[in-house]
């Protein structure tokens, strides 16, 4: 039996993007207080640092919360692209006073091999898991479904939505081409059709039998009533939140946001294509090649090296600032501020329609 929305009982069809790097307990905990999914994106924490957000986050909530993974391929790291790769970060560093790593590692093991990290999950036995870049693997998926979890997965197309749902999914999220952070592909070097989130909440909604969740350039409690009318059962958010002081977003990232700057894609920060607000780095890997990038995540070691040494000397704009394409219209509220502003949208609109 498929685990439904329903079962959430959110007062808010809301779900908080997992947003890895930038959620934090108490951003989690104050979106599940004021009736929507809390999140905990946890794609590039380590176990122990997993198992302490979860234990904070529910000291701090009863509500339901999304712990979110990378099932990424493991990837082999092509020498020559990584020796080019850092030579030609070589100069970047040196403004800063600092020396590129000598090689590139695996800063992030991904959940479909990592065996503690599952037992964590089964563990904590959250009201949702969800997966990104793929799926664990069937037994796996199982023993989760026999723990009650809720299971959702993301999906950019009807073809990786079907795998979803034929594996079993209880919901998939429908991950608009404005949406911010990492596309969910699951080949990264495949193809992406670049449906806007309306569209691709539309196909899906029309041909699957599970859930759809709309996720991209939603910002309002306006678009979640939009997103419902598309066939969608529950929006997720994720730029919506970055302004919120609960986020781990450090005060470079905040400045970009309130700036209202375009977003691009990029696959020069980590290694994956993600769509990041256009800062320092996205404008010197601007004519970079996917081809000479090294595979993910062992471009993120770069990546962060180098904007570790950027802060150091006071610049902010070599950060993987994550954001979908309506960065722009981003509230600087608090969670729990910014959930009532959304319920009351979420209302308005609805009185609109009827």
């Amino acid at each position: 039996m498929r685990k439904t929305i329903e079962e959430l009982s959110l007062d808010i069809p809301v779900f908080q993007a997992p947003m890895a790097g930038t959620s934090t307990p108490a951003l989690a905990a104050a979106v599940a207080n004021a009736g929507g999914l809390g999140a905990l994106g946890l794609g590039a924490a380590s176990v122990e640092t997993a198992a302490k957000m979860i234990a904070e986050t529910s000291a701090m909530t009863g509500g339901p919360i999304n712990l979110n993974f990378f099932c990424h391929k493991p990837m082999e790291l092509r020498e020559e692209v990584a020796r080019d790769w850092i030579a030609r970060s070589q100069s970047r560093f040196e403004r800063f006073e600092a020396a590129p790593p000598n090689e590139l590692h695996e800063i992030y093991q991904s959940f479909v091999v990592n065996q503690a990290m599952f037992e964590l999950l089964l563990e904590s036995a959250p009201a949702v898991a969800s997966f990104h870049f793929g799926l664990p693997a069937a037994d796996k998926l199982a023993a989760l479904r026999d723990r009650g979890i809720m299971l959702i997965a993301s999906a950019l197309s009807l073809e990786d939505a079907r795998r979803v749902e034929a594996a079993g999914i209880d919901a998939v999220v429908a991950q608009g081409w404005s949406a911010g952070g990492h596309r969910g592909l699951i080949d990264e070097n495949g193809p992406d059709e670049r449906l806007d989130t309306e569209a691709l909440t539309r196909l899906l909604a029309k041909n699957l039998s599970i859930p759809v969740i709309a996720a991209g350039g939603l910002m309002d409690g306006a678009d979640v009533r939009a997103s419902l009318s598309w066939g969608a059962e529950a929006a997720q958010l994720g730029t919506a939140f970055i302004g919120c002081p609960e986020t781990a977003a450090d005060d470079g990232f905040r400045a970009r946001l309130a700036e209202g700057g375009k977003t691009v894609m990029t696959r020069a920060i980590s290694g994956r294509p993600a769509r990041c607000l256009d800062n320092e780095f996205t404008r010197w890997t601007a004519d970079v090649s996917d081809a000479e990038v090294p595979a993910y995540p062992y471009t993120y070691d770069l990546g962060k090296a180098l904007n570790a040494a950027a802060k150091a000397k006071g610049e902010p704009g070599y950060g993987a600032q994550w954001a979908g394409s309506e960065a722009a219209r981003a509230r600087f509220l608090p969670a729990a501020e910014l959930m009532q502003a959304l319920m009351e949208e979420f209302e308005a609109a609805e009185a609109d329609v009827a």
